[in-house]
């Protein structure tokens, strides 16, 4: 089944932007977190951002803190991603995740149980 659906992938040259969405009407519950992932060929899975609460606190994996933006919209059913500066080390397919309770400002839990099907963005140099 699938629980959260992405879009906005591309191409895009090394300092451009794409905006990442994540359908995700059935986690609107303010204890739900939704988390962005990407995975590399050949890398692991690696947490990138993720929101949660009815204040919306957010967390940010180094390697992207200052570049990437996560927010929602006011039904709390989309969250984006925004990523501006990006680099060629940001190719990867992106996937929206949910959990309760997934989401901290230090930190994002790694094991998330509802999941998309990913979306893939490519920077060129």
């Amino acid at each position: 089944e699938e629980w959260l659906v992405e879009s906005g992938g591309g191409l895009v040259q090394a300092g451009g932007s794409l905006r990442l969405s994540c359908a995700a009407s059935e986690f609107t519950d303010v204890d739900y977190a939704i988390g962005w992932f990407r995975q590399a060929p050949g890398k692991e899975r690696e947490g990138v951002s993720c929101i949660i609460g009815s204040d919306d606190s957010t967390y940010y994996a180094d390697s992207v803190k200052g570049r990437f933006t996560i927010s929602r919209n006011n039904a709390r059913n989309t969250v984006y991603l925004q990523m501006d500066s990006l680099k060629p080390e940001d190719t990867a397919v992106y996937y929206c995740a949910a959990e309760l309770w997934g989401c901290t400002t230090d930190r994002m839990t790694k094991e998330y149980d509802y999941w998309g099907r990913g979306t893939q963005v490519t920077v060129s140099s």
